[in-house]
């Protein structure tokens, strides 16, 4: 039962995967049909053709490989100059060869070619991959956050300590000549949800736990409502040593008020801006990593030769990702918390595709903004000098270094693929 759990939930990781490759590609698709573009093709997948179908001038269909997605949108760049019958090089053999695929849906679409538009129309045509993989993420987000909610303590009793151990302490049964808890002590009981506290009203048990850190040895009146009725304790918090959250959300250890109660938790639904704020939240972060990219593929380079444990906050391949996917689904978890993580996985995976989609690199689409913003400068300067409009950029020169990026990309995928298969990363302490 495990393997079938762990194979359902690579299979629907690898599915949420295509649903975002494909959106990617339409978002590119549709505001170039919008602003007249010829599109010739709009493919899921690389390598040979599983199946197609032509719908008026575009061929939809599904390669064999479902690791990226390929559209042909015409005229990318401006046609290629007349050849100069001097002896090719290799760097002039690939640009070459570029060009005269790029003439090819030139010559199909006639006027209809993206180095045609203005710069704004190029820039979001380019656009349209990353803002699709955002607005997915921020749906999934926002599913997830206001329709599933989130995990949180709440104010309701779920267990009460009968008496006070040590911190350390192997143990966890009583023993006489333990002193009770402030909380057993008072007579609070398990069922009871805390109201106020000190005469704050507080709605969460990290409200209710804040006031009762600062309350050490100090009297305070503690509101409850128990079996529908109202109902004030006096508890009195003893200073202890206790592991808690502060107020920056990390985990830590230090003398505080105790009172040796334990909260239940439910999902609570988050308001609807919590979605896109979980999104930004996941843009800031993946960009930290895409700015320390080198140190961190030189990291998982060293933890793969060495045996260690990598960073989780680290870059993963399609395997890694599937391989996490498959292990959350085969856990004892609650479906809908498996379902939670599942879905919180795919959001944080669109996220990366449009940051990573961001880099101003061809052949990414943050570089084909770049030759598009580059256009539309030397436009405006000759406008503002009072010239002649330019020649629009033969990005088709840059193929060279084109061709460095794809390698280094190759190189990255290889690492990431090696690490993930043989030092993979272990969210659960495996």
């Amino acid at each position: 039962m495990t393997v079938i759990l762990f194979i359902a939930g690579v299979l629907v990781m690898l599915v949420g995967l295509g649903v975002s490759i494909a959106l990617h590609e339409l978002g590119h698709i549709l505001p170039a049909k919008a602003f007249g573009v010829r599109v010739g093709q709009y493919m899921i997948g690389f390598g040979p053709t599983l199946w197609s179908k032509r719908v008026g001038e575009t061929e939809y269909g599904f390669k064999a490989l479902p690791l990226g997605g390929f559209i042909s949108i015409a005229g990318m760049y401006p046609p290629s100059p007349e050849a100069d019958g001097r002896k090719k090089r290799i760097w002039s053999t690939l640009v070459q060869d570029a060009r005269e695929q790029n003439d090819e849906t030139i010559a199909e679409a006639g006027d209809r070619t993206l180095y045609r538009l203005a710069t704004w129309k190029r820039v979001v045509v380019m656009l349209g991959g990353p803002f699709m993989n955002l607005l997915l993420a921020v749906a999934i987000f926002s599913g997830l956050l206001s329709g599933l909610g989130v995990m949180q303590s709440t104010t309701t009793v779920a267990s009460v300590s009968e008496c006070v151990v040590a911190a350390g302490a192997e143990r966890t049964e009583c023993e006489s000549g333990d002193a009770p808890t402030p909380a057993a002590e008072a007579g609070l009981r398990p069922g009871d949800t805390i109201t106020t506290v000190d005469g704050t009203a507080v709605s969460t048990f990290a409200e209710a736990s804040a006031i009762i850190r600062a309350r050490a040895d100090s009297t305070i009146p503690v509101g409850i409502e128990r079996d529908g009725s109202a109902q004030t304790l006096q508890i009195t918090p003893i200073l202890a040593e206790n592991e808690y959250t502060n107020d920056h959300g990390e985990v830590v250890t230090g003398e505080v008020g105790f009172v040796g109660f334990s909260p239940t938790s439910e999902r609570v639904k988050q308001p609807l801006w919590a979605g896109a704020q979980q999104a930004l939240d996941n843009t800031v972060a993946v960009g930290e990593v895409i700015v320390q990219l080198p140190v961190k593929l030189y990291d998982i380079a060293v933890d793969l030769f060495t045996g260690q444990d990598r960073d989780p906050d680290g870059p993963i391949s399609v395997i890694g990702v599937g391989r996490i996917a498959g292990e959350v689904a085969a856990t004892e978890a609650p479906i809908v918390d498996r379902a939670a993580f599942l879905l919180n996985i795919l959001g944080a995976v669109n996220i990366a595709l449009m940051m990573f989609n961001l880099i101003p690199l061809l052949p990414l689409d943050g570089g084909h903004v770049a030759v598009a913003l580059w256009d539309g400068i030397k436009r405006l300067f000759a406008k503002l000098t009072g010239r002649a409009d330019p020649k629009p950029a033969d990005a088709t020169r840059l193929v060279p270094v084109t061709l460095v990026v794809v390698v280094l990309m190759i190189g990255m995928g290889a690492l990431l693929f090696a690490a993930d298969i043989f030092n993979p990363i272990d969210l659960f302490g495996r």
